[in-house]
Order: structure tokens, then sequence, then C-alpha cells
């Protein structure tokens, strides 16, 4: 059985005080977080709603986002190892989680967990991905020095999007004959590897 989390001080400290929440809020809180929780730059709360919850909570604003960072890290967690229930709940039993958050937890995991790990799942790591490519060839055939030449180059246009934001950006590349046959090659060998990886 891997072990899902290190007791260290930051923890503890954390446990502490999601042990001392109210029993009835704890849910609440928990299912925001487990709806945000495939969201890259979305935060669980708004800088509004987190001084409301400071007020209902009756915490001070380090410990909120204490206690906000580490319910996410446990939900993390939990989809990372795809854990099933039972793990779960013995894990945080662990770290000597009250039973009432735990259950709270084992049963937020046990509604959600499939959907969340399939979304995580679609989740890039990259922060930019490729959209579309266009590309035009041209052929320079003189200049001012010389009146009878032939040098071919490439022109690429790449189309990036950056994640849940919707914004594009072009990156414009341009290679001569020999450029784009090295970085064709490259694309090969990265093409086997990946290959070789399935």
């Amino acid at each position: 059985m891997a072990l899902m989390f290190q007791a260290t001080s930051r923890l503890k400290k954390a446990v502490e005080l999601i042990n001392s929440l109210d029993t009835a809020k704890f849910p609440l809180l928990l299912s925001r977080i487990i709806q945000k929780l495939h969201l890259r730059d979305e935060r669980a709360f708004s800088e509004d709603e987190e001084e409301k919850l400071q007020g209902a909570l009756a915490l001070e604003a380090d410990d909120l986002h204490i206690v906000l960072e580490t319910s996410a890290f446990i939900l993390e967690q939990a989809a990372y190892h795809n854990a099933k229930p039972q793990l779960l709940k013995q894990q945080l039993q662990n770290i000597e989680l009250a039973d009432e958050k735990v259950q709270a937890l084992v049963d937020l995991w046990t509604a959600n967990g499939k959907s969340v790990v399939e979304k995580l799942k679609q989740r890039s790591l990259a922060p930019k991905q490729l959209q579309a490519v266009n590309w035009r060839l041209n052929l320079q055939m003189a200049q001012s020095s010389m009146t009878k030449m032939k040098l071919p180059n490439a022109m690429f246009e790449l189309n990036l999007s950056s994640g849940s934001q919707g914004n594009t950006e072009q990156v414009h590349l341009e290679f001569t004959h020999e450029e784009l046959y090295a970085f064709y090659n490259q694309l090969e060998t990265i093409q086997s590897q990946l290959d070789s990886l399935s």
C-alpha cells in the first residue's frame, strides 16, 4: 500500500484546523473544491468568497488558505493514486483526521472520484497546446547581388491556445531545406520513442 500522505508539520497543522471546522459546513467546502479541482488556473473561491468563508468558519486568512490547499491536496492525492474509498479512509485516519471529516471526504470521493480522475486525465501539463499549423513554401530566385539562384524556404505558422482562457497565439517559423530536414529527423526520433512507449 502506497503512503498517500506524509505527516509533515504543515499537514499536522492543517489536520488540526480541519478537525476544528464545523462538521456541517465542511462537506459544502469540499464540494466546491472538487468542482474546480481539474481547472489549473482557477481558484475554488474568489477573494470575496474567501473573506466570507473566514467569518463563516472562524479562521484567519492564512489558516483558511492552509485548509483549502490541504483539502485540494488530499483530493489530488486520491485522484493520483486512484484511491478506493476504503484505502482513502484508512490513509486519512492514519494522519489523525477526525472521523466525521474522514467520512465527509470518503463520501465525496465515492460520489465524485471517477469523474474527477477523468477530468484530470484530460488536463494537459503544457501551458499551451497546438491548435493548427499553416505553412507555405517560398522560392527565392534572385537578389541584388545574384541574378540566378534557387533558395527554397518553408514558412510555418503555429496557432497555440493557452488553456482555459481560450487565448490564442501565433508563432512563425522559417526553415531552409537543410533546417527543415534536420527538424523532420528530430520529429521522426521523437515519434519512434513515443511508439516504443505504447
